[in-house]
């Protein structure tokens, strides 16, 4: 008999988990509670613009392959990949930005510009990042985070001065340009923490921005969750969406059913990729492994202010990823992470999907998404994003020294009280939990419920941490700790 797996939530992590189960012959089914699969990474369509509502970089393009190739397919199988180029510009002033282009060539003869004898510095510096990006990704991110040991090895003790180190210090004992050091800093914010929060090891995220570069594939990110959906059928799945779990049933600390508001799935196993704290509010309170006090003294990555803007006008002096770092980039991190409120000079991200995709806006006209960090938690109001779209247009259009706001078509918002309503996220989180030294490996919330036997969860709060490639990853080690603890007993002819 085929175990019957039930999974919550259809993110790139519970995607990812089905496939691999579903290759390793488990019934898989996939309870969706919103009307399209991708949990985060939906996709929002109007008037003929396209955007992704969610992850809109991709980077570490081996870790798809790398996924991809486990069922004998590729990427190229399902969607085109198009290298950028500029991968991103950074705006500090009128007029006045760096744009990082798509090799690290042409990145070293941009800081050597910048700031005489730096490129021979960022050399050593990505040259350092890159080990360590080969010692993550073949000794570190792939091991499910169950035991310390999983971090010792002959590589990694070598390293171990890096993870009592941070990004900030290392980075500024090399560059004294603000500008430099702004740009070397800014990957890590991926991880969802200060650079003076994050180890220094985390320096491979640098490899993953200027050695691999940043690419888009046509139709945007959702086109990943398209092909992870049409593969996950292939292999038998079953999705169902509008399908709200409410609760799991537990007997005999095993769990037994899955209740949603449309009905009940009997269960061999349970596997949770929706948040993890919503994930155990669906347990009876005896059965839960982390209390309130647990989640309330984690850190947590940002929260978001996004807006999804339709103009009829193309966009000047931008490139499909910018960023605006005119103000101070510390005193924003500080009302994230250290005094939660909204921020008086926000920094703000910009992606123009429609200047390398034809599809995401019509003809002459441009998409464009908008984002705010913030603390997950603050108060959300219309009044509030409306002041902060004023804030952010003033700026964009003071910078790039263009009028756009008499240009919008549209413009939708999502912020923390969407990110709550859609995805049940803990306090609003867009990103999941901070990978900070007492938030890595075997520190994050398990893999594995220590209380019912055959629950599961995965994504962005557990193992191996935020982003899209961790999230690949966290469904393949879900899948690889279930069939060790719950073999299937039914051989799979895949």
């Amino acid at each position: 008999m085929k175990l019957k797996t039930i999974i919550i939530g259809s993110g790139f992590s519970s995607l990812s988990a089905s496939c691999y189960l579903a290759q390793a012959g488990y019934d898989v089914t996939i309870l969706e509670k919103n009307a399209t699969v991708g949990g985060r990474a939906r996709q929002l369509k109007k008037d003929g613009f396209t955007f992704d509502l969610g992850p809109s970089w991709y980077w570490m393009p081996d870790v798809f392959e790398r996924f991809f190739s486990d069922f004998n397919t590729k990427p190229s199988d399902f969607y085109h990949l198009e290298k950028l180029n500029p991968a991103y510009e950074v705006y500090f002033g009128k007029n006045d930005s760096i744009r990082i282009e798509d090799t690290l060539e042409k990145i070293c003869a941009a800081f050597e510009e910048e700031e005489q004898g730096s490129s021979a510095k960022l050399r050593k510096f990505i040259a350092n990042a890159e080990d360590n990006y080969n010692v993550a990704i073949k000794d570190l991110v792939y091991k499910p985070g169950v035991s310390p040991l999983e971090l010792v090895n002959a590589k990694t003790i070598k390293k171990i001065g890096q993870f009592f180190s941070n990004i900030k210090r290392d980075v500024r004992k090399e560059f004294k340009n603000d500008r430099l050091i702004k740009i070397l800093e800014f990957p890590v914010l991926f991880l969802g923490a200060k650079p003076s929060d994050t180890p220094s090891f985390y320096s491979f995220m640098n490899y993953a921005d200027f050695g691999l570069g940043t690419w888009h594939p046509d139709g945007g990110m959702y086109s990943i969750i398209q092909a992870m959906e049409t593969l996950a059928k292939r292999l038998g799945v079953t999705i169902k969406t509008n399908e709200n779990v409410i609760k799991i049933d537990i007997e005999d600390k095993e769990a037994k059913k899955v209740i949603t508001e449309n009905g009940e799935y009997h269960a061999d196993i349970v596997l949770s990729g929706a948040d993890y704290h919503h994930s155990e509010t669906l347990l009876d309170e005896k059965y839960r492994q982390y209390s309130e006090n647990y989640w309330q003294k984690k850190t947590f990555a940002p929260s978001s202010l996004l807006f999804y803007v339709g103009f009829d006008k193309k966009i000047e002096n931008v490139s499909h990823h910018t960023l605006f770092f005119d103000v101070d980039f510390d005193a924003h991190a500080h009302v994230i992470y250290d005094n939660a409120s909204w921020p008086k000079e926000p920094l703000f991200y910009a992606n123009f999907p429609s200047m390398t995709d034809a599809s995401a806006a019509p003809a002459g006209k441009e998409a464009g998404f908008f984002l705010i960090p913030i603390a997950p938690g603050l108060e959300d109001t219309p009044a509030l994003r409306e002041q902060y779209f004023d804030i952010i247009m003033s700026r964009f259009e003071e910078l790039t020294q263009q009028n756009i706001t008499k240009h919008i078509i549209f413009k939708e918002s999502f912020c923390v009280n969407d990110f709550v309503k859609e995805y049940n996220s803990y306090k609003g989180n867009a990103y999941g939990m901070a990978n900070t030294l007492l938030q890595t490996a075997f520190l994050r919330p398990n893999l594995k419920s220590k209380k019912v036997s055959n629950l599961y969860f995965t994504g962005q709060l557990t193992v191996p941490g935020p982003g899209v490639p961790p999230a690949l990853i966290s469904g393949k080690l879900v899948a690889e700790l279930i069939t060790k603890h719950q073999p299937n007993t039914h051989e799979s002819t895949i």
